[in-house]
């Protein structure tokens, strides 16, 4: 094998930091994991930022296990390679390149009040989770750090700082930080102008440009990899430093380009700890609290629908019924487990049989819940059966998703020629897959890497900055180099899902006073 025609994506995920090396063929060849999970600290979902390095070392690690074991050589080089994450949240640093606060991820639902005065400032829906919205909030609490802020990043951005030296990101990613204009590739300057004659009485010495990373496109170079940057990936000093690196971006954005999804009409729901459904338009929409206006890697005008919770709740139940099973002694493979829960749900009734749950872990901007509690509650006639079960917890895991889609086809219009699944949501298959047809009614698809998803897309981003010709556009790249043959089955609900879930979701909203009622009355120790 030639490393030099390999290229590796790595994304730090919720809940599994990723690599994956494909070849010049754009098919995986290695790969390398590590679990982690995200801690409730002082009230903040956080990471801490030596775990961030651990994992990344860790996860590293296996990649290069896997390399030798497959190929007998060890990981001294890559073509190129590229760093994706978890969109948007919160990492403030001074210019001494020390963290400011605890790292304050996209789960939290603490920016309230700054992220309802910015949209209103802008006439931009202007998200919680969102860099700026945390920034503008810590001006509103009378953060002390501020005074000392040298630049603000995400978890993509940190990393790809710390391997190269480069105050970068992705145009995907940066949609996560602040408005995009698809037009210049960079944040919108009119947003711009008005955010620093917001913050201009409050005595900083910056100002907007000063702190926020350059805006990059896809295939635009992003640095190199340095010689500290090769000794964090891979402490062993095996690794060469030399190799360049494409434009850290999102979760959002990788899963874009692991689907084929960046050309208008097209789109894709990624389904994992989170889920959100991307939708490339054709033309600015209205403002909606429950819709984000991003860019592909690119920088086309993306409509978002994002979700805080989704497969939290289900995992929580596999590990109970996992547990149950070691208590009885039929201890089972945890995948297996999951494969045989997921294909149950298919038995159940097309409504969940009068079952209903809430997978709220944490607050849900679509729902306007500033804090989460899962509920699980079920009429005195509904009819619990293991597959009734099932089916509500996998349906529970999209209905919010379905409350911001149902915004975006019904009152914008928007139309959606290709929809593709990607994630650990549909991993079993067929099933989640089916389920989501039920949501949307309309095929999904889904192709045969799905199941490697970010750091795979990650790893296409890559490869284009390594091989894209001159004027060859992403969507070129991707439909005529990396999928014109792709293996790809599509799935469509059949009516009686869609009525099914139909009937569950207006279960669902109505019965959300139930979910308001747990957030209220039962406190975190």
């Amino acid at each position: 094998m030639d490393l030099k025609h390999m290229t590796l994506g790595i994304e730090f995920g919720s809940t599994r930091i990723k690599a994956v090396l494909i070849d010049e063929r754009h098919v995986p060849a290695a790969s390398g994991s590590f679990d982690w999970e995200n801690r409730l600290e002082d009230g903040i979902w956080t990471y801490s930022l030596e775990e961030v390095h651990r994992g990344l070392q860790a996860c590293y690690a296996d990649l290069a296990r896997d390399v030798r074991e497959k190929y007998g050589v060890p990981l001294t080089e890559v073509g190129a390679l590229g760093v994706s994450g978890m969109m948007h949240g919160y990492l403030p640093f001074d210019r001494d390149g020390k963290a400011l606060t605890a790292f304050r991820t996209w789960r939290n639902t603490i920016t309230g009040e700054a992220a309802e005065r910015l949209t209103e400032r802008f006439g931009f829906n202007i998200p919680q989770r969102w860099s700026v919205a945390h920034l503008y909030q810590a001006m509103l609490n009378g953060e002390e750090h501020l005074p000392r802020l040298d630049h603000l990043t995400t978890l993509a951005g940190y990393i790809h700082w710390r391997l190269t030296g480069e105050k970068v990101m992705g145009a995907g990613e940066a949609a996560g930080m602040f408005p995009i204009d698809s037009a210049t590739l960079d944040f919108e300057a009119g947003m711009v102008e008005k955010f620093d004659a917001l913050i201009a009485g409050k005595g900083y010495s910056w100002r907007f440009r000063d702190v926020f990373p350059k805006v990059l496109a896809a295939g635009q170079d992003a640095g190199r990899l340095t010689e500290a940057g090769a000794l964090l990936l891979d402490p062993t000093g095996t690794l060469r430093p030399g190799i360049p690196l494409a434009p850290p971006e999102g979760d959002a954005g990788t899963g874009m380009a692991a689907t084929n999804s960046v050309a208008v009409g097209t789109g894709n729901v990624s389904a994992g700890t989170s889920d959100f459904a991307m939708v490339v338009v054709d033309r600015p929409l209205g403002v909606h609290r429950e819709i984000d206006m991003v860019t592909t890697p690119d920088g086309a005008t993306v409509a978002m629908v994002h979700c805080n919770n989704c497969t939290s709740d289900i995992n929580a139940w596999v590990d109970l019924f996992a547990e149950f099973a070691g208590a009885v002694g039929a201890e089972t493979d945890k995948n297996r487990l999951y494969t045989l829960l997921f294909q149950k749900a298919l038995e159940g009734e097309p409504d969940c049989g009068g079952l209903l749950s809430y997978n709220y872990f944490s607050g849900e901007g679509v729902t306007d819940l500033d804090a989460g509690r899962p509920v699980f509650a079920r009429l005195p006639s509904a009819k619990l059966t293991l597959a009734n079960f099932m089916r509500t917890h996998l349906l529970s895991a999209l209905a919010t998703l379905k409350i911001g889609l149902d915004i975006l086809t019904g009152e914008e219009k928007v139309r959606i020629d290709t929809l593709y699944g990607h994630g650990g949501y549909f991993k079993t298959p067929g099933v989640g897959q089916r389920m989501l047809s039920a949501a949307v009614g309309a095929p999904v698809s889904v192709m045969e890497t799905a199941g490697e998803g970010g750091p795979y897309g990650m790893a296409l981003l890559a490869a284009y900055l390594l091989r894209k010709e001159p004027g060859e556009t992403l969507p070129d790249y991707l439909s005529q180099k990396v999928f014109a043959g792709a293996k790809v089955v599509s799935l469509t609900a059949d009516q009686s899902d869609i009525a099914g879930f139909e009937a569950f979701l207006e279960r669902y909203r109505r019965a959300l006073p139930v979910e308001r009622a747990a957030v209220e009355t039962m406190e975190e120790a």
